[in-house]
């Protein structure tokens, strides 16, 4: 008897945080491929799944350099899920941000999440083509609210929501459905440093948890393929 064949995603930015929450979750459902830029860390969480039941593979990634990524994706022949979770956050005024700043953000939160997806449409089109496929956009609540100070971040995130709103539609006749997850502020490394830069007192009881997001994502993969979960938010409870 032939077992099914299991699922396979890959998971962008899964060495910490809301990233390495994700893996933790899809682990039992997915052969996963864990992407991002710090090796030790993500053999760290490839090896604390290893118990699991399927597959969990590190493909060290540099999301911003065009030739590394497409030789790193270039075997991927389908693909089930991809959940675009790597992103920065460096914060600033219009005053204070330099145009090598707003070229750094948009670099690495809207255009290395648009080269990846582009590399990776054919994988995605194979499987949506037997069953469905998913991209899943880690966004952020500034995808839809600019507030003074987060002038870059927001901006590059107004993007990503507009690239999914386009790769939703053009993709539509593919198999292929698109979310976007706006968290509020989440309890993560990023989160300390967008604390310690508005002068506060780190307290992470105050934010999601990355796990709640992720379960978020897990949602929007699993929802019956004649349904579509377009966007998602989560928002700290009070």
């Amino acid at each position: 008897m032939i077992s099914p064949r299991r699922p396979l995603a890959l998971v962008t930015g899964a060495s910490q945080g809301i990233g390495a929450a994700v893996a933790q979750l899809l682990a039992p459902r997915y052969d996963l491929l864990l992407g991002g830029r710090d090796e030790q860390r993500l053999a760290a969480v490839a090896e604390s799944l290893a118990a699991g039941p399927g597959t969990v593979t590190p493909l060290p990634l540099d999301l911003t350099d065009d030739d590394a990524l497409a030789g790193a994706l270039s075997g991927i022949e389908r693909l089930d899920a991809v959940v675009h979770s790597a992103g920065t956050g460096e914060l600033g005024t219009v005053a204070e941000t330099p145009a090598a700043l707003w070229r750094h953000m948009y670099d690495v939160n809207v255009v290395a999440v648009a080269e990846s997806t582009r590399l990776l449409l054919p994988a995605l089109r194979a499987a949506g083509a037997d069953g469905g496929a998913d991209v899943v956009l880690i966004n952020s609540g500034a995808g839809f609210t600019a507030k003074p100070g987060w002038v870059s971040y927001a901006a590059t995130k107004f993007a990503l929501r507009a690239f999914g709103d386009a790769l939703r539609a053009e993709e539509a006749g593919n198999g292929i459905r698109i979310t976007s997850v706006h968290p509020g502020r989440t309890d993560t490394a990023m989160q300390r440093g967008v604390v310690a830069h508005e002068g506060g007192t780190y307290d992470g009881s105050r934010f999601l948890r990355p796990e709640s997001v992720a379960a978020a994502v897990l949602a929007a993969l699993t929802a019956t393929r004649e349904a579509q979960l377009t966007e998602i938010m989560v928002r700290p409870q009070g």
